[in-house]
């Protein structure tokens, strides 16, 4: 049974690749000067474990399991997700420029669900943003950060405290990504969700261990 889950997963992948996505617009907002060059996600920032249960939701296929991230230097993590009876899934260590696959499950072998897990992972890992433009609302300080054609624009709660609430990536001005935190600490997210918007993803971590932060 979990094998076909898995199969239907990889055929769902392909089918879905042709959906369209829609052009990222932000609201109303006011421009401000901000004074720092750079801007961090700081959640995979501790050397401890960072363990989740994994929900992932994949057109019509749902996969579950536990998902374990320790950072492992100062640039890269591994990431390790296996199923919940204990059996690995897959297993990689990844940075911003670097990606080596320890092991993947035979039926997951297929180099679309590769690249997908490593596009997310890295987005979700990636630590610190050159800032382009700065500009504010209500509730948020928005942050953008511009790599040729693709942005990612970084919400971040304004106040004092200033967690980052959600990452929104773009390509082309097409709207791709979106990842939403949940924290109460500025190091640890007890609730994230990869919300993919040109096809049918949906990937939800949440904490299933205390994590106790420096």
């Amino acid at each position: 049974m979990h094998r076909l889950l898995l199969r239907n997963l990889v055929y769902s992948l392909i089918f879905i690749l042709f959906a369209s996505c829609k052009t990222y617009r932000l609201g109303e907002v006011k421009s401000f000067s901000a004074t720092q060059k750079t801007i961090e996600n700081s959640y995979f920032s501790s050397n401890k474990d960072y363990v989740y249960k994994c929900q992932m939701d994949i057109y019509k296929n749902h996969v579950s399991g536990i998902v374990i991230i320790k950072k492992i230097s100062e640039t890269a993590h591994r990431v390790v997700m296996t199923t919940d009876f204990g059996n690995k899934m897959f297993d990689f260590e990844i940075s911003p420029i670097d990606f080596k696959l320890n092991y993947v499950l035979p039926d997951l072998n297929k180099k679309m669900i590769i690249n997908f897990l490593k596009n997310d992972f890295r987005a979700l890992l990636r630590q610190q943003y050159d800032v382009n433009e700065s500009f504010t609302d209500e509730k948020n300080l928005i942050f953008t950060s511009i790599d040729q054609n693709t942005s990612a624009y970084l919400f971040y709660d304004n106040t004092s405290d200033l967690f980052l609430k959600k990452i929104i990536l773009t390509k082309n001005n097409q709207e791709k990504i979106n990842f939403i935190f949940e924290a109460k600490s500025p190091t640890f997210a007890e609730k994230i969700e990869i919300q993919h918007k040109d096809f049918k993803i949906n990937i939800r971590l949440l904490q299933i261990t205390e994590n106790e932060t420096e």
